[in-house]
């Protein structure tokens, strides 16, 4: 048989963000896809069809959930063209459940692992929620999926097979030979038998001892007096991160080719001293967790280093671009309101939560907090840390505040990250408005700061916007920029659209889509709009997730608040 990675991921839509993780999701798949020529990624759907994003978006609009899945063959490479066989997989999932399933899909050929993304709608062809059986997913799907390579490829040979595994010995990443092990290790301890009844129990006998002497050479493992190895503390998880920083590597020198310090690419620890905060541009972006989205980038900074920062899963459309300035840091998960309610409630319960007992310990809550607290528990209960009863209550461990601020930490990263602008040095240099540059950054720091800080000087001096003396630039100058930043934005987007702006007094409201965000010298703004006008709003990672989606953005003391549907959303303030 012909070894096929299968990965799944159902996600579900929020409650307030509505399909805007499915929006996010589309969005990277299809920048991060790269097809065996070299371009982007393109969406393609079954035989005969050209499925668009934004289409299959609207069709998602009310879906509770949908499947992401990954398909990686291990002959990727020989299989040449990936869309027959996801074509050909997809036409055998749909026989396997009874219904026509609505899905696209992206091929990514730039990882050196030719794989598929593929989304499903969470609605069978009745338009009722599509349910899944786990075990279908879990296996079944790998199975189909083998079944298929194996038919278009043959069978693989012994000598094939043998070659594949023993590839895997030294390489600094963590291998099919390395989960193995991982199931009979105890205590981190783990025993080597002697004994081998078979030709094949030789060959893996062979291949743990010598994947075993790689990992003592790397500090991963040493073997003990009575022949037992111990295995160092996570090295599991030292050897997936060693992989990760090698793809990424190997990512950055296919796009930008031999660039010195890259091969001395450090991670970024979100645990070093106080005040160790990393400020720089961002070299890249990349997917870490592609089916749930969790992103890493690339931070070269002014002294020419370059560093892994693992951002967890970020807000949709939160992730800078490349260029971007960024100042990276560290954050503590906290736990939230709603766990300490919860937790509160099973003290004195004997352990369990459940809405009546809910009502009983707060006779004011609503049924709509209630739920909310419900809703939080069945996040809690996918990752493994409540378990939910029989009769609908929930059972809570002793230590569930701290297993839910690690829930925290591990969803969202223990990482801070604050764009300081939106635009590259070399734009800002330029820039007709007030920039990260012109508070004064780069007088100290690096060569390649000092340089475009200057050259951002000798501008604003051509421009008369500062005097042939000073190095800052005063109250007026900055509100002349401002004014000029503020009209050329929307000239351009009158010019374009056709359409007026609405200068947003406090009480005023427009009601219209939000369309897109514009990046400023000092920040980001968000354009709503309708057929006729359109409005600036401030921009906030939140409203990402109703990118295209009508809202009403309304003026008050406190900002620019907006409305989703009959969902009051947070609101933003300059």
């Amino acid at each position: 048989m012909r070894r096929v990675v299968v990965k799944f991921h159902i996600s579900r839509a929020g409650r307030l963000a509505g399909n805007g993780s499915f929006r996010a999701h589309l969005h990277y798949i299809q920048r991060d896809g790269v097809e065996r020529d070299g371009k982007g990624g393109e969406l393609y759907g079954r035989e005969g069809e050209t499925p668009g994003a934004s289409d299959f978006l609207e069709r998602s609009e009310n879906d509770r959930h949908q499947f992401r899945i990954i398909v990686s063959p291990e002959d990727g490479v020989a299989l040449g063209d990936l869309r027959e066989h996801t074509r050909a997989l997809m036409t055998q999932m749909e026989r396997d459940l009874g219904t026509r399933l609505d899905w696209v899909a992206v091929d990514h050929h730039n990882t050196g692992h030719s794989h598929t993304h593929i989304v499903v709608r969470g609605k069978d062809a009745r338009g009722k929620d599509l349910i899944i059986a786990p075990d279908y997913l879990k296996s079944g799907l790998r199975q189909r999926a083998s079944d298929l390579v194996t038919e278009r490829l043959g069978p693989r040979r012994d000598l094939e097979i043998a070659r594949a595994r023993h590839s895997e010995v030294q390489r600094d990443r963590l291998t099919a030979i390395d989960r193995a092990m991982m199931r009979d290790v105890e205590g981190r301890a783990l025993a080597i038998s002697g004994t081998a009844s078979s030709e094949a129990d030789r060959f893996d006998h062979s291949l743990r001892l010598q994947r075993l002497s790689h990992l003592e050479r790397l500090g991963l493992a040493t073997q003990m007096e009575d022949g037992r190895w111990q295995m160092a503390a996570d090295w599991d998880r030292t050897l997936a991160d060693m992989g990760r920083r090698n793809d990424v590597i190997a990512t950055l020198a296919h796009r930008f080719g031999k660039r010195d310090g890259v091969e001395r690419l450090a991670s970024f620890d979100p645990a070093r001293p106080a005040g160790g905060k990393l400020v720089g541009t961002v070299l890249a972006a990349f997917p870490d967790d592609e089916l749930r989205d969790r992103r890493s980038i690339v931070v070269e900074d002014f002294d020419g280093r370059q560093w892994l920062v693992d951002l967890g899963q970020a807000e949709p459309g939160s992730t800078p671009p490349e260029g971007a300035v960024v100042e990276v840091g560290s954050r503590k998960a906290k736990e939230r309101s709603s766990d300490r309610v919860i937790a509160d409630i099973a003290d004195n319960t004997g352990g369990r939560y459940s809405e009546r007992l809910h009502a009983e310990a707060d006779p004011s809550s609503t049924a709509a907090f209630r739920q909310a607290h419900v809703r939080r528990l069945e996040a809690l209960r996918r990752a493994g840390v409540v378990e939910r009863m029989q009769d609908g209550s929930w059972a809570i461990p002793n230590n569930f505040l701290e297993k839910a601020v690690a829930f925290e930490a591990d969803r969202a990263g223990s990482v801070s990250l604050k764009t300081l602008s939106w635009l590259t040095l070399e734009e800002q240099v330029t820039h007709r408005g007030v920039t990260w540059l012109d508070e004064g950054h780069g007088d100290k720091d690096g060569s390649r700061l000092r340089s475009v800080r200057q050259a951002r000087i000798a501008w604003l001096r051509e421009h008369e916007l500062l005097a042939p003396d000073a190095n800052t630039l005063d109250a007026e100058a900055r509100g002349r920029l401002r004014q000029s930043e503020h009209a050329a934005v929307v000239a351009r987007i009158a010019k374009q659209s056709g359409r007026q702006q609405v200068e947003l007094q406090t009480g005023d409201t427009i009601t219209g889509k939000y369309e897109r965000a514009i990046n400023l010298g000092s920040g980001r703004i968000a354009v709503v709009g309708n057929a006729k006008e359109f409005a600036l709003v401030p921009w906030r990672p939140e409203i990402e997730r109703h990118r295209g989606r009508e809202l009403v953005a309304k003026r008050t003391a406190q900002g620019v608040s907006w409305t989703i549907g009959m969902s009051r959303q947070r609101g933003l303030s300059r």
